[in-house]
C-alpha cells in the first residue's frame, strides 16, 4: 500500500526534517507513530500526500509513486488519501452535510463543486459517513456548533464520503478531553476494521498508541528508531524512543517528560 524508499527532507533554512526514512505499510493495518515533538511526525505523515515535497527519496501509494505525479495524476493518488487533522480543518460558518461533501471535490469538476453540485449518490455516502460515526441528526447544523469532538467526528465522516483507501491522521485527539479522545479513536478502529482503511495516526500518548494500534513507529530527530507490534513496544523501548527517563500520568497516559 504504502512503500517510503530512502525519504529525507531538508527545509529551507536547513533544518533536517527527515533523514534516509524506509518504511513498508500493508494494507488495513494501523499503525501508530509516536516520538517527542519536533521528531519528525507530522513532517513524514504529510510527506505521504504530497502537503510537504521530499528533498530526497520516493514515495510510493499503491503501486505508484507520489513522489513524481503531477496534475490530474497527483490529484488521482491523492483521492485515495485522507488527512484528518488536530484542528479538524472544517468550514465553520457551512452545514456539516457540505464539510462531508467536501470529500467528493476530488470526484468532481472545479465548477460543480463551487455551485455545490453534488449528484445523489454523493449526497448518499454523506449521510451514510455521518450514521458510521453516530452524528448523522447534525447534518444540517452548523459546524461551529458542534462540540470539539463532534467535529473531529465530522472530519473523519469527510474522509469516509471521499473513499479513501488511506487514512493520515496528525495528532487527531491531542485537544480532546479523555472521553472524547475513546470516542474518536474507537471510531477510528471500528473504520479501520471493518473497511481495511490503512490508518497511520500521530500520536502523543503512548497509551492510546499501546490500546489501538497494531504496529508502532518510534521517531527521534527525524530517524525511525522503532518499528514493531505493539507487543515489543515495551516501556524499554520507549526510554529509547524519548532518549530520556519518563513518567506516566496516570489519568491519561500522556507522557511527562522529566530532567535527565
Amino acid at each position: 500500500m504504502i512503500e517510503i524508499r530512502n525519504v529525507s527532507k531538508t527545509y529551507s533554512n536547513g533544518t533536517k526534517g527527515l533523514h534516509h526514512i524506509n518504511l513498508t505499510i500493508s494494507r488495513g493495518e494501523f499503525v501508530a507513530i509516536v516520538g517527542l515533538s519536533g521528531a519528525g511526525k507530522s513532517t513524514l505523515l504529510r510527506s505521504m500526500n504530497r502537503l510537504h515535497d521530499i528533498t530526497e527519496g520516493e514515495i510510493v501509494i499503491g503501486g505508484q509513486s507520489i513522489t513524481s505525479a503531477k496534475g490530474k495524476e497527483l490529484r488521482r493518488i491523492r483521492r485515495d488519501i485522507g488527512m484528518i487533522f488536530q484542528s479538524f480543518n472544517l468550514v465553520k460558518r457551512s452545514s456539516v452535510l457540505r464539510n462531508v461533501l467536501a470529500g467528493r471535490v476530488g470526484y468532481h469538476s472545479t465548477l460543480r463543486t463551487i455551485f455545490g453540485r453534488f449528484p445523489k449518490p454523493d449526497m448518499d455516502l454523506a449521510f451514510h459517513a455521518l450514521d458510521r460515526v453516530g452524528i448523522v441528526q447534525k447534518a444540517y447544523a452548523r459546524a461551529d456548533e458542534l462540540s470539539g469532538g463532534q467535529q473531529q467526528r465530522v472530519a473523519i465522516a469527510r474522509v469516509l464520503a471521499q473513499e479513501a483507501k488511506i487514512i493520515l491522521a496528525d495528532e487527531p485527539v491531542a485537544s480532546l478531553d479523555p472521553l472524547t479522545t475513546k470516542q474518536v479513536m474507537d471510531d477510528l478502529k471500528r473504520i479501520n476494521a471493518e473497511s481495511e482503511i490503512t490508518t497511520i495516526v500521530n500520536l502523543h500518548s503512548i497509551e492510546l498508541a499501546r490500546q489501538y494500534a497494531t504496529r508502532i513507529i518510534g521517531m527521534r530527530a527525524g530517524e525511525i528508531v522503532f518499528d514493531g507490534p505493539v507487543s515489543d513496544a515495551t516501556d524499554e523501548r520507549f526510554t529509547e524512543i524519548y532518549g530520556r527517563p519518563f513518567g506516566k500520568d496516570g489519568k491519561d497516559g500522556i507522557l511527562e517528560e522529566t530532567a535527565v
